[in-house]
């Protein structure tokens, strides 16, 4: 059995789309998964990439894409009121039900689904206490969005998907191997059926192939 860590941020609506859509891409495999969620914008900054927010046209782009791709695959997905919006309330509310960083596929699909099923605005104070209600059963006992051990898995998630090589989300890390994006679907249902490609050398060249503009 293989062990896939998802890596996500619920401000991210490919996250979403990649979430719903996993079991069937993967279906008839033999895989576990631990979703890990990460502070998108600081990944981004690390690597000094604006991300699709601070680039006008591709920010129009990515809700056009993910309201087209949505609708062809079926899959439910109404933008939030306000969008990009700061993930933190979410991210802490999801950690504060883990002990180690991982949280379980129903509380990562309780979040997701608030954010990019239900509309609305993410963060208001009514639908926050509404999300909190949902996850009670999953929060650790003396641990909630406030205290200090959501916080510290937070930063301890994001510095080690840095260190792993992920530098957006979704990414999909699967024995050492990062994976990123929504398209990357098909490649990582490749990789857990052990295609030959993944013995050859074109993985591990990748990095040392020459750059023409330096």
């Amino acid at each position: 059995m293989k062990r896939i860590t998802f890596y996500l941020d619920f401000v991210s609506p490919y996250a979403w789309l990649a979430f719903v859509r996993l079991p069937e891409v993967l279906l008839g495999l033999s895989y576990a998964v631990q979703y890990r969620p990460v502070l998108l914008g600081a990944l981004l900054q690390a690597h000094g990439n604006p991300g699709p927010a601070g680039i006008a046209p591709k920010r129009a782009w990515t809700y056009r894409h993910v309201q087209w791709w949505a609708q062809q695959h079926g899959v439910p997905l109404q933008l939030p009121t306000q969008h990009p919006f700061k993930p933190l309330p979410l991210l802490y509310r999801a950690l504060a039900c883990s002990d180690d960083g991982t949280i379980n596929r129903y509380v990562a699909g309780t979040v997701l689904r608030h954010v990019w099923q239900e509309g609305g605005d993410a963060l208001a104070p009514n639908r926050l206490a509404t999300l909190d209600v949902a996850l009670a059963g999953q929060t650790r006992q003396g641990t909630h969005a406030d205290s200090p051990t959501p916080r510290a898995l937070l930063r301890s998630n994001t510095q080690a998907a840095q260190e792993a090589g992920v530098f957006g989300v979704p990414a999909f890390e699967v024995d050492g191997r990062v994976l990123w994006g929504l398209d990357a679907l098909p490649m990582l249902r490749n990789l857990l059926e052990g295609d030959a490609w993944w013995d050859g050398p074109d993985w591990d060249a990748a990095p040392s192939h020459p750059s023409g503009l330096l």
